[in-house]
């Protein structure tokens, strides 16, 4: 990670910033391009997209930055390469403008995201993504799509799958094997709803949707996902077990040695686990002359250890990723392969027919990681396809849903990803 640092100084000694064209301007859209314009040398957002176009002007003139707002892509084009910030609504000209590096997508939306990756591969623009909405539902197959573009695509640091995905990595790099790869969660009511969670998301300047995202476990779970995908371990049982506890430490006595040894390692969690909210990983040292040093410098007697970072800092590390990405082809947390983990939709209360699901941090159902082959023999439906979608038989409260009490998924470039994902890794699905 130091080396990022290093090469960003680099660029900015040399007149050569990387361009970012940034999608979304919102709460954390707006946070992220002050990050990149006031503490990230070496880097600048060239463009920045948002639907209401309004708001990117605003966040660029909050850093004293006048932007102009782009006509055509020529015209952005022209603009950028007369040293100006751009603003747009207009998606394509955000992606397809010359002088960019990488995508950075910020909002959160699976259709409008999966539209602007699909793009960037086929411009050929490294993908950052701060979306684990999207990941967790076609990732692996937007991972395949970029390999054969020759660019990169990952998940930023900062959230809890690139924090857990660099802890995992420099784990295995000091010669431990990761059996767990972990998330702290501070609470978990799988019933709370937009309704329940507007104050906290006032409060906070999130969305209602979003602020029951996290609070009804969807979110860790979509998170859980892609590490999954990205180390190559599922959960152990669906929904993972989630053993409470006072401090992280902890974890090495709450989950089953024998079971991770056998089982090759799994992803899970805590809950109320200090400190919050970070990550850990649990790692095995078989060698007892190496285990003696790890108790030594107080990582307990093993065979397992606990490896923990305490904290996760979103825009200010993500920026890094796109480093990463531009400069050294590093992904910081992408899918290894076919995907290992869903995230399936579960009910949130009883269900009727004629009901219209809300997707993800709605009324009607939250999300829980399944392993994929399961997903697929019993044809569950991910959360991350669920807006929309008209029930068909009666469902109870938290029972999952599957393609067979529905009319069917609504056509999306979302929908259609899934089915291909589905089609061209059947036959790894074991």
């Amino acid at each position: 990670m130091l080396i990022v640092d290093t090469a960003l100084q680099a660029r900015e000694q040399s007149g050569n910033p990387i361009r970012v064209a940034q999608f979304g301007a919102g709460h954390m859209g707006l946070a992220m391009v002050k990050q990149i314009e006031r503490h990230m040398p070496g880097m600048t957002v060239s463009v920045l997209y948002n639907r209401t176009v309004s708001k990117a002007i605003t966040a660029f003139e909050s850093l004293g930055i006048k932007p102009v707002e782009a006509k055509s892509l020529a015209h952005a084009n022209e603009m950028i390469a007369a040293g100006r910030a751009v603003v747009t609504d207009d998606p394509a000209i955000a992606v397809r403008v010359d002088q960019t590096d990488a995508i950075l997508e910020v909002t959160g939306d699976v259709e409008f995201a999966a539209g602007v990756v699909l793009d960037a591969i086929a411009h050929q623009k490294h993908i950052i993504l701060q979306n684990a909405e999207l990941d967790a539902t076609v990732g692996p197959i937007l991972k395949h799509k970029a390999d054969a573009a020759g660019i990169v695509y990952t998940q930023g640091d900062g959230d809890q799958p690139g924090v857990t995905m660099n802890l995992y990595r420099w784990v295995k790099s000091i010669g431990v094997r990761p059996l767990l790869a972990g998330n702290l969660k501070g609470i978990l009511d799988e019933y709370r709803t937009p309704e329940t969670q507007a104050a906290f998301a006032a409060k906070n300047g999130l969305t209602p949707q979003m602020a029951t995202n996290f609070a009804d476990g969807t979110k860790l779970s979509l998170e859980m996902a892609l590490i999954g995908n990205a180390t190559g371990l599922g959960p152990l049982v669906r929904g993972m077990h989630g053993p409470k506890a006072d401090h992280v430490e902890q974890a090495v006595e709450l989950f089953d040695f024998d079971e991770l040894l056998a089982s090759g390692g799994c992803i899970d969690y805590l809950l109320g686990a200090e400190p919050g909210p970070g990550v850990f990983v649990l790692g095995y040292e078989e060698d007892e002359g190496r285990r003696e040093y790890l108790r030594y410098f107080k990582m307990g007697a093993g065979p397992l250890h606990c490896f923990y970072v305490p904290y996760h800092l979103p825009h200010l590390e993500s920026p890094l990723s796109v480093a990463r990405a531009v400069d050294f082809a590093d992904p910081t947390c992408t899918p290894k392969g076919g995907p290992v983990v869903d995230v399936v939709a579960m009910a949130k209360r009883d269900l009727q027919p004629g009901d219209e699901l809300d997707g993800i941090g709605g009324f009607t159902c939250y999300g829980v990681v399944e392993n994929y082959s399961i997903s697929i023999a019993e044809g569950l439906v991910p959360i991350g396809l669920t807006a929309g979608c008209q029930v068909k038989n009666a469902i109870a409260k938290d029972q999952p849903i599957t393609l067979a009490d529905l009319q069917g998924l609504p056509q999306s470039a979302a929908a259609n990803l899934r089915a291909e994902q589905d089609a061209i890794f059947v036959n790894e699905l074991v």
